[in-house]
């Protein structure tokens, strides 16, 4: 049997656990905003103003997803077109190519109808290519490209085997790129 006094001094006990407790948990979700924010961006000493540092990345972009200057160069130049990028979408179940035609002439091999598209994941050595629906037709744009629009072709992704962080390749007939990231 437990004494009155016994079980006080156990109350009294758990009630100090709880309250230390308590109080290293108050101060750890006090201490955790705290701790995460970045230092304050240095004064400008000349005219007392907060200097402001430019970002590392421009915004919507990736430094992972960045082609050398050179590569990038090359694709405007022979094939007339930039802003190249690979995406997940649709929870993984199709991965979308897209890119922004500068010249029109360059980039008609990429809308051609003729040129069967495919996407490449060689590290699992998986091949995707582009579904054509009864109804909608290829999941693909092929109308005359023009300067300035952005253009698009869905891949199939059956079992999603090609993730998000993969590098794969793209061939459209004659054009090729290599290595670019999903996103």
């Amino acid at each position: 049997m437990i004494s009155t006094t016994n079980m006080l001094h156990c109350v009294s006990l758990s009630g100090r656990k709880t309250i230390l407790f308590a109080g290293v948990f108050a101060a750890g979700a006090f201490m955790s905003p705290l701790l995460g924010q970045s230092p304050a961006p240095p004064a400008n000493t000349n005219t007392g103003q907060i200097a402001q540092a430019a970002p590392a990345v421009a915004p919507g972009s990736s430094a992972i997803t960045a082609f050398p200057k050179r590569e990038h160069s090359y694709y405007q130049l022979f094939w007339g077109v930039d802003q190249l990028s690979v995406r997940a979408v649709e929870s993984g179940e199709l991965i979308k190519f897209s890119y922004r035609v500068l010249d029109a002439a360059k980039a008609k091999t990429l809308n051609d109808k003729t040129n069967e598209p495919a996407l490449y994941d060689p590290a699992i050595r998986a091949k995707l290519v582009v579904p054509s629906l009864e109804k909608v037709g290829q999941l693909r744009q092929s109308s005359t490209p023009e300067a300035g629009r952005v253009y698009w072709m869905a891949f199939s992704n059956p079992g999603k085997v090609v993730k998000r962080g993969d590098r794969v390749n793209v061939v459209i007939g004659q054009f090729q790129i290599n290595g670019l990231l999903v996103e």
